[in-house]
């Protein structure tokens, strides 16, 4: 474990400087002093290192995302929903090679295996295990459970809507997807240099400016 805890420590450092698609197993063993067949000992590919490094960020972000959640009182929903929204903001800023690397382009000519689910959804569960919460204490506004979507978006999303709670409305479960994905659109909007010119840059105006998002965002889902 100590090896490949080497390996994965130089194939970060590669990360930041190259780019996942110039990630070399060759260059990572000379790094590390090491032959190149005493690499693939431990890994067999460029492809399964990708997968070594793409499972480390999601369990690092995943980590990250339910650590803070956890320190929120249970009662306190929309805290959880903030503390886990900021993990997340915090992870993808300290680590933004990482961050680009499982929600930045695609790796040309890599599949990701079965492997990368799990870790993938932490943050999801822990963003679901809040709306499961609200929903069975009776905390989402009325209007938001008693909405009708169209018949084509229940259908599409009824899987989903097993999957985490078959009490579910149908709205919610849409409304935490749109949710989901502005969360991680303004992190990667701030990360890759989108809000240039659009959100100042001065002592708190990001931190405010997603603070703000955060609350709408809590809004949208209805919680009280």
């Amino acid at each position: 474990m100590e090896i490949k805890g080497e390996i994965l420590a130089a194939a970060r450092r590669h990360l930041a400087s190259e780019g996942a698609p110039s990630l070399s197993l060759r260059a990572i063993a000379r790094e590390l002093g090491m032959t190149s067949s005493a690499v693939y000992r431990y890994v067999t590919s460029r492809d399964d290192l990708l997968t070594w490094l793409i499972v480390d960020a999601y369990n690092a972000l995943g980590e990250s995302a339910e650590d803070a959640e956890s320190s929120v009182a249970r009662e306190d929903l929309i805290g959880r929903f903030g503390a886990t929204c900021d993990a997340v903001r915090r992870w993808a800023l300290a680590n933004p090679h990482e961050w680009a690397l499982i929600y930045g382009s695609p790796v040309p000519g890599y599949v990701a295996p079965a492997d990368t689910i799990g870790p993938a959804s932490r943050v999801s569960l822990v963003l679901g295990a809040i709306l499961v919460d609200a929903v069975r204490g009776d905390r989402v506004s009325e209007e938001l459970k008693n909405e009708r979507v169209s018949a084509t978006l229940d259908s599409s999303l009824e899987p989903l809507r097993q999957a985490i709670a078959s009490e579910f409305p149908t709205a919610l479960i849409h409304q935490a997807l749109m949710v989901w994905v502005a969360l991680y659109g303004m992190v990667s909007f701030e990360l890759f240099g989108q809000l240039q010119n659009v959100v100042g840059e001065g002592p708190g105006e990001r931190d405010e400016f997603f603070a703000q998002c955060v609350r709408q965002w809590a809004k949208e889902l209805g919680i009280r």
